[in-house]
C-alpha cells in the first residue's frame, strides 16, 4: 500500500505541489478542509498531512493556531514552498485575449502589476487550483486563472506567463503532521521545537516566562498570540525555539516558562528545513 499525504484543497493547489515536492513517492489526498486533512491522518486514511502555517507575504494561517493543539497530531518536519503564480488559459489562448482573471483573493492581491498591464477584471474564486478547473471547464479564451504550474498540467491549460507574482520571495511554510511523534536524538543539530502555552494571570507574567530563554541563550524564532474560545481574557501563545527540549539550556528555559504558565504543550520537535538553514547562512554572510 502506497503511503498517502493529505492536504486541504483540490488537485493542483499549492499544498498539493508542496506534498509532491517534499514527498514525491507518496500519493496525495485532497481534503475539503484543514479539519478533514487532520482527520484523514487520525483515521489512518493518510500517513501524513501537509498543513500551511505562514506565508512570507500574507502572514500566518489563523486556523492552524486553534486546530493543532487539540489535533492529536505532531509536527515531524517543516517544508517551505516557493509560490510561483502562473497565468493559465485554455489551449491556444494569447495574452491579448485575456479579459478576466480568476483566482483566490490572496493570489489576486499578489499580481497587481499583471492586472494593470492587461487591464483585466479580477474575479475572486474559492482557491487557485479551483479557478484553473473552472477556466478549463468554461473553455473561454477571455477567462484565465492564476494558479500553479501543477494546476496547468492537471487541468490541461496553457501557461501564458510564469512567475506573475509581484514579489519574488513569496513563500509558504508548511508543517508536516503525523499521528506518532518522531523525536530526534537530543544531540541532533539544527532542531526546532514548536509549542503552545498560556501564561498565568499575574503582572509581567509573559516577560518573566520568556526571560528564561534569554538567560539560557535559547533562540526564539517565533512568538504569536491569539485568543482562545473567543475570550478576550484567554490568550494563548504559539512559540518556536532552536533546540531540543532535553538539551540543558532548553530544558532550563522551559522549566522557567512552566513556572509562570498554566499550560504548555509541545507540538513537535523536528529538523530545520534546508530553506531555513540557507536563509540563516545568507543572513550571517550579510552581517
Amino acid at each position: 500500500m502506497t503511503d498517502t499525504i493529505a492536504f486541504q484543497g483540490v488537485p493542483g493547489a499549492y499544498s498539493d505541489l508542496a506534498c509532491r515536492t517534499a514527498f514525491p513517492g507518496m500519493a496525495t489526498l485532497p481534503c475539503q478542509t484543514f479539519e478533514a486533512a487532520i482527520d484523514a491522518v487520525r483515521s489512518g486514511a493518510a500517513t501524513l498531512a501537509m498543513l500551511p502555517t505562514e506565508n512570507s507575504l500574507s502572514g500566518r494561517v489563523p486556523d492552524m493556531h486553534t486546530l493543532l493543539p487539540d489535533s492529536g497530531l505532531s509536527i515531524i518536519a517543516e517544508h517551505f514552498q516557493r509560490v510561483e503564480h502562473c497565468l493559465l488559459g485554455v489551449p491556444g489562448t494569447t495574452l491579448a485575449e485575456v479579459r478576466k482573471i480568476h483566482s483566490h483573493a490572496v493570489a489576486l492581491g499578489q499580481i497587481r502589476a499583471l492586472v494593470r498591464e492587461l487591464g483585466a477584471q479580477t474575479i475572486v474564486e474559492a482557491d487557485t487550483a479551483g479557478s484553473a478547473e473552472l477556466v478549463a471547464r468554461w473553455n473561454r479564451p477571455e477567462s484565465a486563472a492564476v494558479a500553479s504550474s501543477l494546476a496547468a498540467e492537471i487541468y490541461g491549460l496553457d501557461i501564458l506567463r510564469r512567475n506573475v507574482e509581484d514579489a519574488a520571495h513569496n513563500t509558504t511554510r508548511f508543517y508536516v503532521m503525523a499521528k506518532t511523534p518522531r523525536l530526534p536524538p537530543v544531540e541532533t543539530d539544527n532542531l526546532i521545537t514548536s509549542f503552545v502555552f498560556r501564561v498565568r494571570n499575574v503582572p509581567a507574567a509573559l516577560f518573566k516566562a520568556l526571560g528564561g530563554f534569554a538567560t539560557n541563550g535559547v533562540n526564539m524564532t517565533r512568538l504569536e498570540s491569539y485568543m482562545v474560545g473567543g475570550q478576550f481574557a484567554a490568550t494563548q501563545f504559539l512559540a518556536e525555539i532552536d533546540g531540543h527540549p532535553e538539551q540543558r539550556d532548553v530544558r532550563l528555559a522551559l522549566e522557567e516558562l512552566n513556572f509562570f504558565s498554566r499550560e504548555i504543550r509541545i507540538l513537535g520537535v523536528y529538523p530545520a528545513a534546508p530553506f531555513r538553514l540557507a536563509q540563516r547562512a545568507a543572513q550571517s554572510g550579510a552581517e
